[in-house]
Parts: structure tokens; C-alpha cells; sequence
């Protein structure tokens, strides 16, 4: 019998079961496919909100706490596994003139590096990009990480240190005279005296049957990525909603759409066409670059993208982490910490109020 049992396999759940192990807790992940293949593998990576000014405080609160830690974190995994998640502090610059006064207010208020460059700092920082832009928002600080290579590197940082069981679907959830006892899955019954799901977009599905059910649903987002030779294009860059992401390389992703889609994980020919477009619209020098993958993920959709990290009203002992929307990688580690502060009823990071299950949220995107 674990001491604490985590459902979900993703880079909110590696996180969590990291935080845990490391406070001596027995500890039991089980995924229902392979760890960090969802949304954690098929985002982009870029280690701050996108437009982080229209995201609630509670929402900021969690990615600068986590962007402080992510050089160390990073650091840790690559000394202790030997794979470097690729923590790079490019730069993200966001070409949007209509943000400009709002972004300047925010990044004053909640005192953000930010500053505004004109047309030649913008062409001596991405000399392909084109056509020239006037001025630009552009945030030094902001970096990124390969997620593929973090979850990995999670996954391998824990496994000598928690019980993690893959290909294992849980089917239900266990409680007797309101206290949680455990999970039922595809392969029997696991006992545990804490529940921590973090499932994600399936998380709702999950728990909807003890009661109430956070609001979470799957919102599909399509990439596509280019093979390009590096140092072509140098920082993270934002226009119109789409993101272009250099990887060290000289990969190039280019994202992403929001599609209400259900659990529906397949790609589009329109998606790719709206994506290829965007791209070298921005930099003319991909459309001579060939396009080496293009995927679908499902983000953990929740109102407001505020996170759901906290305890099960209804349940003893259920707790939940979970509804990152697009942000559970910026958010992680501060999610992971705080969820396991209230696990284990320690002075929590962060005041938990505005992510319990009943805190006051507006309606989705």
C-alpha cells in the first residue's frame, strides 16, 4: 500500500511525484499510456504564458514562481540523469502593436523585465524576419525548455525512488464513508491513504462519478515543425496568436491551434496549410525548409485557465492538480509544490484560495 497514489503520467504528475518522493512519502504513479506522451510532449515549451497579461493573478503567481526554479531544475535532472531538457533563456519577443500599452502596465505592475524595441533592434535580433515590424514587446527573461527531454528526464530522476506502473488505465475511483481508500484499474486495485489526480484533459471524466467534477475539457492543439539548420532564427517570437519556437538544433515549431475537438487527437490538412502559412509569413526562409513532423495535443481546458490545486470537497484524502490549459509547463513546478504542501499540510508557496474547486472562475476561452 502506497502512501500517496498519483494518477497521471504527464509533467504535472513527474512534478508532483518528484516534490513527494523527495519528502520521504511512498509514492505509486500509475499512466494509462506512457509517461509524458499527452500534452506534455506535444506542446511547445515556452516557459511563460503566452500574452501573459490577460491571465488571472493566481495564474502569474504560479509561472514566476516556477520560472525562477526552472535553471536549477533543469540543472539537477541533467547532473543526476545525464539528459539536458534544454533550458534556454532566448528571449520572447511579441510583435503585436495593439498589445503594447496593456503589456507596458502589466509588466509595471507586476514588475516583469519588458521592454519596447524599435525596427532595427528587431531586425539585428532576427535578421529573417520579415516584413519589418516598427516596434516590438520584448522580454529578455523569458525561456524555454525541450519538453520531451524534461519529462524524460523526470521520469527517470523518480523511477528509483517511486513505484511507476504504465499501460494501466484507471477505471474508477475508491471511497468508503468519505474518505478516499484507492483506485480500481485495467489491472486490479491499488490501495492508497492520499489520491492526487492529475489527468489532465480526462480529469473530469475521472471524477465526475463521486460527485462534483472540476470544469475541464480537452481543447485540441495542432504543430507542426520544421527541419531547419541552426541559428537561423534566434528567439521565441509571437504574432497573432501563433508562436514560432527555435530549438537549439535548428528545429522550428510552429504553433497552435484551439479546436474545440473533444478527445478527437487527428491532425488536419487545413491546421497544417493555417500553420505552414503563419510561419514563413514571419520568416520567409522556411518556405525552403521542409516540414518534418506536425501533431495534436489535448489541453487540460479549465475557466479562466486558473488550475484546479486542491482538495477534493466531497472526499478525504482526494486531492487535485490538474486544468493547466496552456500553461502546465511554465506552471508546473509551482503546481507540484503547492499541491504537495497541502498534501502533506505544510505552509503552502502560494495562497491555495484561488485554486480550489469552488473558487470563483470566469467561463472558458
Amino acid at each position: 500500500m502506497s502512501d500517496i497514489l498519483i494518477i497521471g503520467g504527464g509533467v504535472i504528475g513527474l512534478l508532483t511525484a518528484r516534490e513527494l518522493a523527495n519528502s520521504g512519502a511512498k509514492v505509486t504513479l500509475v499512466e494509462m499510456g506512457d509517461t509524458g506522451q499527452e500534452s506534455s510532449w506535444a506542446g511547445g515549451g515556452i516557459l511563460s504564458p503566452l500574452y501573459p497579461w490577460r491571465y488571472a493573478g493566481s495564474v502569474t503567481a504560479l509561472a514566476s514562481w516556477s520560472q525562477q526554479v526552472y535553471p536549477d531544475l533543469c540543472t539537477e535532472l541533467f547532473d543526476s540523469t545525464g539528459i539536458d531538457p534544454e533550458y534556454n533563456r532566448c528571449g520572447l519577443m511579441i510583435l503585436d502593436e495593439e498589445q503594447r500599452d496593456i503589456a507596458l502596465a502589466w509588466a509595471e505592475t507586476h514588475q516583469a523585465q519588458l521592454q519596447l524595441i524599435g525596427s532595427d533592434e528587431i531586425q539585428a535580433k532576427e535578421p529573417g524576419l520579415e516584413p519589418p515590424m516598427p516596434e516590438a514587446l520584448w522580454f529578455p527573461d523569458v525561456g524555454q525548455i525541450r519538453n520531451p527531454r524534461l519529462t524524460k528526464a523526470l521520469r527517470i530522476a523518480i523511477e528509483k525512488h517511486i513505484s511507476i506502473r504504465e499501460q494501466e488505465e484507471v477505471l474508477e475511483l475508491r471511497a468508503e464513508n468519505g474518505r478516499i481508500t484507492g483506485a480500481r484499474t485495467t489491472a486490479g486495485q491499488i490501495d492508497a491513504d492520499r489520491v492526487i489526480v492529475c489527468t489532465g484533459a480526462w480529469t473530469a471524466r475521472l471524477v465526475e462519478k463521486l460527485g462534483s467534477k472540476p470544469d475541464i475539457r480537452p481543447v485540441r492543439g495542432q504543430m507542426i515543425l520544421f527541419c531547419a539548420k541552426p541559428d537561423q532564427i534566434h528567439h521565441l517570437t509571437l504574432f497573432r496568436e501563433r508562436y514560432v519556437i527555435p530549438r537549439k538544433d535548428g528545429r522550428v515549431l510552429i504553433g497552435s491551434t484551439l479546436e474545440n475537438a473533444g478527445f478527437d487527437k487527428r491532425t488536419t490538412a487545413e491546421a497544417k496549410e493555417e500553420l505552414y502559412r503563419a510561419a514563413f509569413e514571419l520568416f520567409p526562409l522556411l518556405k525552403r525548409t521542409p516540414i518534418e513532423d506536425h501533431w495534436a495535443g489535448l489541453r487540460p481546458a479549465s475557466p479562466s485557465g486558473i488550475p484546479y490545486i486542491a482538495p477534493y470537497p466531497e472526499i478525504e484524502g482526494l486531492f487535485i492538480n490538474a486544468g493547466h490549459f496552456r500553461n502546465g509547463l511554465v506552471t508546473g513546478p509551482a503546481s507540484a509544490r503547492l499541491i504537495a504542501d497541502l498534501v502533506l499540510d505544510r505552509d503552502p508557496i502560494l495562497p491555495p484560495a484561488p485554486y480550489r474547486l469552488d473558487a470563483p472562475r470566469r467561463s472558458s476561452w
